[in-house]
C-alpha cells in the first residue's frame, strides 16, 4: 500500500471520529443552518374557521391570493378547543393547564416564545387591536373588541408588560418591527364575530403594506387560525409568505407545536413545552 493511500485513509478516519464527537448542541446548530436567516416575522392569528371554509372561498380573495403566492400548509391542525388553550399552545408549547376561555387564576413562569427571544437579545411584541394601553390586563373592552383570551403573552410573569401593545403601535416604518411580532385582530375582524369577507378586507388593509415590504426586505408573514369551526377535525389554514419561501402546497401533517418549533429554530432559541419534540418546518424554504 502506497504512503499516499495510507495518509488518505487515516485522514478519513480522523474526520469520521470528529463527526462522531459532535455534541447535541453542535448538531442543533448544524440543523438550524439549513433554515434561512429572516429579519422580521409577523404572525397573524385568525379565528374559528376550518381550512375548507377558507381555501377557495370567494369571500376571501386576499387570503387566497396569499395562499397561492406562499407556502400553503394543507394538512395543518390546531391542538384543541376552545380558543385560549390554542393560543397558549402556539406561544408556549403548552396550554399551561388552561382548558377554557376564562382569565387564568394565576400567571405562568414557564418558557415561551417571547422569553426565549428576549434571552437571546432578540425582540418580541404582541400587537392587539383595540387594546386600550400598553400592558393592559383587563379581560375585554367592548362587544366585538379586544379579548384577553386571544392574548397569551399577558399571562406570563417572565414577559415584560411593555411587549403587550395596542395595534396602533405597529410601526409604519417596518424596519423598526421587532424580530417576531404577533398581530391579533378584534373579535369583529378575526372571523370570530365578523364574517370571512370582513376579516379578509381587514387583513388586506392592515397587513398588505407589510407583505409588499417584506418581499423586498427578507421578512416573512405567517397567517394561521386558532381552531376550526368544528367541521374538519380542527384542520385549519396556515400559510407563509416571504421571499425565502418556496410557493406551493405542502401536505406534511403539522400543528401549532411545529409552528412554534420553527419560529424557535429560525432564531436558534431554546424549545418550550411540546415544541421540544415537534419537528420544525423545513421543506418550504428556498
Amino acid at each position: 500500500m502506497s504512503f499516499l493511500i495510507v495518509v488518505v485513509i487515516l485522514t478519513a478516519c480522523a474526520q469520521n471520529q470528529e463527526a462522531k464527537k459532535q455534541t447535541p448542541a453542535e448538531k442543533n446548530i448544524a440543523t438550524e443552518r439549513k433554515l434561512p436567516k429572516i429579519d422580521h416575522i409577523v404572525v397573524v392569528v385568525e379565528e374559528n374557521r376550518s381550512l375548507k371554509a377558507i381555501k377557495g372561498n370567494s369571500e376571501a380573495p386576499y387570503i387566497n391570493s396569499l395562499m397561492q403566492q406562499g407556502a400553503n400548509m394543507t394538512n395543518f391542525y390546531a391542538i384543541e378547543h376552545p380558543s385560549q388553550p390554542n393560543y397558549l399552545d402556539l406561544f408556549s408549547g403548552s396550554n399551561q393547564g388552561v382548558t377554557d376561555d376564562k382569565v387564568p387564576k394565576k400567571k405562568f413562569s414557564t418558557d415561551n416564545l417571547a422569553s426565549e427571544l428576549l434571552a437571546k437579545n432578540d425582540t418580541f411584541v404582541g400587537y392587539s387591536e383595540d387594546l386600550p394601553s400598553t400592558g393592559f390586563e383587563g379581560e375585554s373592552t367592548r362587544p366585538g373588541g379586544y379579548a384577553r383570551k386571544h392574548n397569551p403573552w399577558v399571562n406570563f410573569i417572565n414577559v415584560p408588560k411593555k411587549v403587550n401593545q395596542p395595534l396602533t403601535n405597529f410601526p409604519k416604518d417596518f424596519t423598526k418591527l421587532p424580530t417576531v411580532s404577533f398581530v391579533i385582530p378584534t373579535l369583529q375582524h378575526d372571523m370570530h364575530d365578523g364574517s370571512i369577507k370582513e376579516a379578509d378586507k381587514w387583513l388586506r388593509k392592515h397587513i398588505d403594506p407589510y407583505v409588499q415590504w417584506a418581499n423586498k426586505h427578507n421578512s416573512l408573514l405567517i397567517v394561521t387560525w386558532d381552531e376550526d369551526d368544528g367541521s374538519q377535525n380542527n384542520k385549519i389554514a396556515t400559510f407563509f409568505v416571504g421571499p425565502m419561501v418556496k410557493p406551493g402546497q405542502y401536505k406534511d401533517k403539522l400543528n401549532h407545536f411545529n409552528l412554534l418549533r420553527t419560529l424557535e429554530d429560525l432564531y436558534g432559541l431554546e424549545h418550550a413545552g411540546k415544541s421540544k419534540t415537534a419537528n420544525p418546518i423545513k421543506n418550504i424554504w428556498k
